[in-house]
């Protein structure tokens, strides 16, 4: 295993880009730089936060009860699922949202944009477990560009002799100032799943708020989507390619206490999910010899 130490010597930017060893053993890569900070776990390729400069609050979330632990997920951040996201179509003892969040991830290319911001490419290691659960001959990369704006490449290279189909999302968490006082604008007239009380389609009447908790996957768009928060007076924007789908979560009370690690009592109430995904009947299909990528940025400001 490659050392935090090995890799501040390889892949280190001097006052920009450094690697460190958390207390759980996993290694975090700290972004700091003129534009903003970030931070992200080189397990599971996982951006656990990310603040413009020009930001007085975070704009990713992370849970202030957010455990590091080999093997197991992190509560918050960017969580990457693949290659098939919800449960398992057929194997009920795979892990929801795919393996690619718990595995470990090796870095293979670091750098510094024109703009100030910092560039940092992990590629999916696989082993015995990974590739018993997806038997394709594949790699998987995650670019991630943090500067003011937040960039993120997820890229999905069939390197086989067949095809193969793929469910992904970037199950990305926003810290907002209180649940019951953000919009979700962009989806107006989209279809989605409700997930809620069983899975209903349905189509999408004006902006999203609020009242309860919301799982809904919005099938079949490309847009953009804003959250607006009145409460820290800001917009969050979300542009995406090569998505199709788009997930809007937040578990509500009830849930989030089962859970344990939304952060005691009322953590929830400062997040949102909106997730760029490929699922449901808009997974992808990727033929032999070619590559997939989905892109995510995400730009806030002051209104």
């Amino acid at each position: 295993m490659t050392t935090a130490q090995q890799l501040n010597t390889q892949f280190g930017i001097n006052g920009h880009l450094g690697f460190r060893e958390d207390a759980s053993g996993l290694i975090v890569a700290e972004i700091s730089n003129a534009r903003a900070t970030a931070s992200l776990c080189l397990q599971g390729a996982h951006l656990m936060t990310w603040q413009p400069k020009s930001q007085a609050v975070p704009v990713v979330w992370l849970s202030r009860d957010a455990k590091l632990a080999a093997g197991k997920s992190i509560r918050g951040g960017a969580p990457v699922c693949w290659p098939w996201f919800g449960a398992h179509a057929s194997e009920p003892g795979f892990p929801g949202h795919g393996y690619a969040r718990t595995v470990p991830w090796r870095v293979v290319e670091s750098g510094s944009e024109p703009n100030g911001a910092t560039r940092l490419t992990l590629r999916l290691a696989e082993n015995e477990k990974t590739r018993a659960q997806w038997k394709h001959a594949c790699t998987l990369d995650l670019t991630v560009i943090a500067g003011e704006t937040l960039r993120m490449e997820m890229t999905t290279e069939n390197t086989g002799a067949s095809d193969f189909a793929i469910g992904e999302a970037l199950h990305t968490y926003f810290q907002i100032g209180d649940i019951g006082a953000v919009r979700v604008k962009g989806l107006e007239g989209c279809e989605y799943w409700d997930k809620v009380g069983g899975s209903t389609l349905r189509k999408q009447d004006g902006a999203i708020s609020f009242p309860g908790e919301t799982d809904r996957v919005y099938i079949n768009t490309a847009a953009a989507c804003v959250i607006e928060d009145d409460k820290l007076k800001r917009r969050i924007h979300i542009a995406k390619s090569g998505s199709l789908s788009t997930v809007v979560w937040t578990p509500w009370a009830e849930k989030a206490n089962k859970m344990g690690d939304m952060g005691q009592p009322d953590g929830w109430r400062e997040m949102v999910c909106v997730e760029s995904a490929n699922a449901i009947e808009n997974v992808v299909k990727v033929a032999a010899g070619t590559r997939h990528t989905m892109i995510v940025e995400y730009r806030a400001e002051s209104i």
